[in-house]
């Protein structure tokens, strides 16, 4: 993905070079076509078109917010009951994550919706052990985290 970018952004300046223009609209069209060159080029990448990975890490941050928002939603209502009835636990979330960056990644994303917090990794890097507030079902949680975070993670990174 990385190579794609660079790649892109080199056509775009040598398109602002060879039309001797220097400003953005002339680096936007570059842009624009070293785009279009690559996609046509794709298949001669080791990895998918470079787009796609944008797209999915904007998915992901649609998700995070969305996230964000419902719990501190929920957060919300329980600060305000009374009455504190809250479940709080900890359970093993298994992942399917291979790389460091990609456990790190969902680790931060659980510990910043509020609610959640990862305390620890085991060491083969195949669970990760999440204190949740209010834990009502276990299953429930794990299902939720791997449709979500886990699975955009994984449309980013492969």
């Amino acid at each position: 993905m990385a190579m794609q970018l660079l790649l892109n952004i080199f056509i775009a300046i040598t398109w602002m070079f060879l039309g001797n223009s220097y400003d953005f609209g002339s680096f936007f069209g570059g842009y624009l076509i070293g785009l279009l060159l690559i996609f046509v080029l794709r298949r001669y990448f080791p990895t998918r078109f470079y787009l796609w990975n944008v797209f999915a890490l904007v998915k992901l941050l649609l998700i995070f917010i969305r996230e964000l928002i419902l719990s501190n939603y929920e957060i919300f209502k329980v600060i305000i009951k009374p009455k504190l009835d809250i479940t709080p636990g900890i359970f093993a979330l298994p992942t399917e994550l291979e790389k460091d960056w990609e456990i790190m990644t969902l680790a931060n994303l659980i510990t910043l919706t509020p609610g959640t917090l990862v305390v620890d990794i085991s060491d083969d890097r195949k669970l990760l052990y999440v204190h949740a507030m209010d834990l009502k079902d276990v299953d429930d949680a794990i299902h939720s985290i791997k449709n979500t975070f886990e699975k955009a993670i994984m449309e980013v990174s492969r």
